[in-house]
């Protein structure tokens, strides 16, 4: 959403890391529930317009879109019961990536610097 939105300190850095993406320079993927927060966002600030944009580029950038399924979300409880500060959307980021053998995510979310199971790196 920082690519798409308005100029942000972070703009920039992310449509760097989405360039390089969409040129297979990195290999990345999102989950379902990055889908569900760019509707809920956009709608929630009355730009649904831009929100059906965004949603259709992410799927075309991101055409394997991982699944919140029941491992997921048991890895996500797991991490809230380890790290009671850990926003809930944060841990269902990390229960995915574990649930799928990722190691690592890429934010400029430093909420996930406390989690030991998944490293975060942040988008340059």
């Amino acid at each position: 959403m920082y690519a798409a939105g308005a100029a942000h300190a972070h703009k920039a850095s992310s449509v760097a890391l989405l360039e390089r993406v969409g040129a297979g320079d990195v290999d990345a993927t999102i989950d379902a529930e990055v889908l569900q927060e760019i509707l809920h966002r956009y709608r929630a600030i009355g730009r649904w317009a831009d929100g059906r944009r965004v949603f259709d580029l992410a799927l075309a950038l991101f055409p394997e879109v991982l699944p919140v399924g029941v491992d997921a979300m048991r890895h996500a409880r797991v991490l809230m019961d380890r790290y009671p500060a850990l926003a809930v959307r944060d841990a269902v980021h990390a229960g995915v990536a574990r649930a799928h053998g990722i190691t690592t995510i890429i934010s400029f979310d430093t909420d996930f610097d406390v989690l030991a199971e998944v490293a975060r790196e942040q988008p340059v």
